[in-house]
Order: C-alpha cells, then sequence, then structure tokens
C-alpha cells in the first residue's frame, strides 16, 4: 500500500462550495488553497499531477471571486477547479500525450471543452496524467511516473486518462476532462471508484485534442459523483445538457450474459453487477435481461478500426522517431502494419449493423447494465515486461457512439469496481437519470480510498 501520509481533507463537493461561495462563507481563492494543499499532500503518492497551473488558477479564482460580488453568476461550476488530461490542449502549456518528443509541443489556445468550462467560471487547475500517445500503458521509460491507483498505489489506474480519474479518487479535484476512445475514461474510472461519462460520438467538440483513432475519439468528463459529471456536461454540451440528473421510472436491459459468461470475470464482480440490478429494482426501476452482439465481434471490430486509424495519423511520426518513440505506445501502433487492405473496409461494414442491434435494446429500454472492466485494476507487478491485455467491455460503444457511463458499485479485494450504463445516441439526460438512481441506492460512491 506504500506509507500513509498526514493530509488535509478531501475537496468539499461541488454543490456544498458552490452554496459556501454564494453566501459568502468562502472565496473562490479560499477554495483553490484547499485544492492545492490536497495537492501537496496527497500526489507525492499518486502523482497524478504532471503540471500546475498555479498562477492561471488564481487569476481565474480572483476573478470568479469578482464576478460573484458584482452578481455576475454563470453558473453553478463558477469558481470551481478542474483537471485537464494531458492530451487536452491549454493555452501556454505543452500538450505531450506523456511522449518526450511533445514536450516543446506548447498549446496556442485553449482545447474547445476547457474553453467552455472556463466560460461557465471554473477554474483551470493543470494537466494530469495519461498514458504514452494516449494508448497503452503504464510505460516506465517516460520522463514522468504513472499515475497510481489511490485504493492501492501498487496497482494501475487503467488508461489512457489515468490521472483524471487518480485525481478525482484522491479527492484532489471533483472533475477532471479526459477523451475516450476505447474506454479510456471509463476504465480508469471504474478503477478508481468514480464516475467517468463518454458522452455520444460527435457531440463535444474534438477541437484541441490530440487525436488516437479520430473515428472513436470521444471527449468526456470524470468527476466524483453522477450529479457532478452531469454538471459539467451541461457545461460542455450548451443548452440542451442537463443541469441535473431527475432520476424516474426506468426501464433496464440487463446484459448479464456478455459479461458473467467470459472466463475472465471473477465470481466476486458478477455477484456485485447482480446486486446492482437489485437496486434498480428496488428503487423502482423495471428490469429485464437482454442479449447484444458477441462482445468478441464488437471488440474485433473496434480493435482493427483503432490500430487501422491510428498508424495512418501516426506513422509518419513513428517512422521519424524510430527507438526515440515510447516502446509501448510505438507497438500499439505498428500493430495496425499487420491488418490485410480489406480488413478496415471489413470492420466499417459490420458498424451500421452492430450500432442498429444496440439502437434495439434501447428501444425497449432507456439504459442497458453491463460491467465496465471484468476486474478490479491489476497490479503494476503485472506489466513489468510490457503492456498486458485487461479485460474491459467499453470499446464497443465507441464503434457505435451511444454515451456510456461508469458508476462504481462495490469492491473486490479491496479495489473498486464499476457498473456501465449505455444510453441511446443522444440521450444523456436519461442516461445521467439512470446512473443518478443507480448511485443514490448504493453507498459505493460514498466511499473514499485508505489513503
Amino acid at each position: 500500500m506504500g506509507a500513509r501520509v498526514a493530509m488535509t481533507p478531501p475537496v468539499p463537493a461541488i454543490a456544498q462550495a458552490a452554496q459556501a461561495l454564494r453566501d459568502g462563507t468562502l472565496t473562490a481563492q479560499a477554495l483553490l488553497d484547499q485544492h492545492l494543499a490536497r495537492i501537496r499532500d496527497t500526489d507525492p503518492v499518486v502523482r497524478a499531477f504532471w503540471v500546475l497551473t498555479e498562477d492561471r488558477a488564481r487569476a481565474a479564482a480572483a476573478q470568479a471571486d469578482a464576478d460573484l460580488a458584482a452578481g455576475r453568476d454563470r453558473g453553478p461550476l463558477m469558481g470551481i477547479p478542474f483537471a485537464v488530461k494531458d492530451t487536452i490542449d491549454m493555452a501556454g502549456e505543452a500538450t505531450t500525450c506523456g511522449a518526450a518528443h511533445l514536450a516543446g509541443n506548447i498549446a496556442t489556445q485553449d482545447a474547445a471543452i476547457v474553453a467552455r468550462l472556463c466560460a461557465a467560471g471554473a477554474v483551470p487547475l493543470g494537466k494530469v496524467a495519461t498514458y504514452d500517445m494516449g494508448t497503452v500503458g503504464p510505460s516506465f521509460d517516460l520522463a514522468r511516473p504513472p499515475a497510481r491507483n489511490p485504493w492501492n498505489p501498487a496497482h494501475i489506474t487503467g488508461g489512457s486518462s489515468s490521472g483524471s480519474a487518480a485525481a478525482v479518487a484522491a479527492g484532489m479535484v471533483r472533475l477532471a476532462l479526459g477523451s475516450d476512445t476505447a474506454g479510456s475514461i471509463r476504465a480508469p474510472a471504474a478503477y478508481c471508484g468514480v464516475v467517468g461519462l463518454k458522452p455520444t460520438g460527435g457531440l463535444l467538440p474534438l477541437n484541441g485534442i490530440a487525436s488516437l483513432a479520430p473515428g472513436l475519439d470521444t471527449a468526456g468528463v470524470i468527476a466524483a459523483t453522477v450529479g457532478e459529471a452531469a454538471l459539467a456536461f451541461a457545461a460542455l454540451s450548451g443548452p440542451q445538457g442537463p443541469q441535473t440528473p431527475s432520476p424516474h421510472h426506468l426501464r433496464i436491459a440487463y446484459a448479464r450474459d456478455w459479461f458473467a459468461a467470459d472466463p475472465a470475470c471473477p465470481p466476486g464482480a458478477v455477484v456485485l453487477l447482480d446486486q446492482a440490478a437489485s437496486l434498480f429494482t428496488l428503487a423502482g426501476a423495471a428490469l429485464h435481461l437482454s442479449a447484444l452482439p458477441a462482445y468478441p465481434l464488437m471488440e474485433g471490430v473496434g480493435a482493427v478500426l483503432i490500430h487501422d486509424q491510428g498508424l495512418a495519423l501516426h506513422r509518419a511520426t513513428m517512422q521519424r522517431l524510430g527507438t526515440a518513440h515510447g516502446r509501448e505506445s510505438y507497438l500499439s501502433l505498428a500493430a495496425g502494419v499487420a491488418l490485410d487492405p480489406g480488413d478496415a473496409l471489413a470492420a466499417r461494414a459490420l458498424v451500421p449493423g452492430l450500432t442498429a442491434a444496440i439502437d434495439t435494446v434501447l428501444a425497449g429500454a432507456d439504459a442497458i447494465l453491463t460491467l465496465t472492466t471484468l476486474t478490479p485494476a491489476p497490479p503494476f507487478a503485472a506489466f513489468a515486461k510490457g503492456s498486458v491485455w485487461t479485460p474491459m467491455r467499453t470499446l464497443p460503444f465507441n464503434v457505435t457512439g451511444h454515451p456510456a457511463i461508469s458508476v462504481p458499485v462495490g469492491h473486490l479485494d479491496g479495489l473498486p469496481i464499476g457498473a456501465q450504463l449505455i444510453g441511446r445516441r443522444g440521450g444523456e439526460a436519461t442516461l445521467l437519470a439512470a446512473a443518478a438512481l443507480l448511485e443514490s441506492a448504493s453507498d459505493c460512491g460514498a466511499l473514499t480510498p485508505p489513503l
């Protein structure tokens, strides 16, 4: 577990901080100080933050205080600090994607999603860890060490939004931006016991976000609670985004066989998802078992598309850098050379049918329930000789474009397990309502890592 450290308390929930900012018992600058103190105490263990943008954060906090004092209220995120995955541009800072050759890649402007949170009055606190080039990991041949899981620092956080999930789980921030091409928001959220929202494909702008596979890349958010994820989504998506999820009578399709029949899924994880399904019924939702397209097929289609698009996008850089490229990301991207010319065409031809199959299930349900990852976070020791396969259930919904969210539902061997909910394309309000219902019926979200 590593040495325990004496720490300041986790930062306050957004609703609590927002109320205090408005009733005058807290300033945005004092709230920022609380975040910085928590980071100073916690980050030496967790290693989530790569860069603190303290000067910019202080200026934004001071502006939030001045605006509130003048009656200019820009919404519930005003004065609230947030973290930014280091594949996402912040003006004046390097977007390194964890790669040494991008150390001088200074952004000239904020990514669109950063700009939208700042326009809502949120305070940009700094850049957090990611996997090399947003691909696979953890890697140990890079300039910075990988982030560690706050529940047990001997275990990984998942990737590639590793620092975003670790920072939220460790109580350093309540909100962090991430990106998701194959599960890079949802898997770290599940491994770290927080909430990870991948919206509908193409809904949020990707301007200023480093691309891995353009057809699958999705911007999103990691938050401490479903309600806080909803607040961020509202600020990111504009007027159509829900301010707060409102649970109502819901129909849940439980895709149990999609994970329970997999030999890689431990019995304890199946028990936790069965319990989550029961919580839905106890809360008044209607639940029925449902079948999804075979997971190996959906994952295979997604893998072909990622390797095809990733190699096409990064081939020139790989040829230029050679052995100076990070080993794990190079090997991951280079896998695209094994594809036959017709493989990508065949994979793309299958996408409409797979998408329609998910749409059919959602025609009779408001959300689909399944696991996010089949196991808890593996230990770093498992990666000593390079990347290993980690069983997830996330990639298919990057292929089909459906929104998906991971919500903590319990622990296995002392590490979190996440349930994944999938909604209709453009149906984030209903998806968040389902996630909020599950969260409210469980006490898992109230648990914090034993740092």
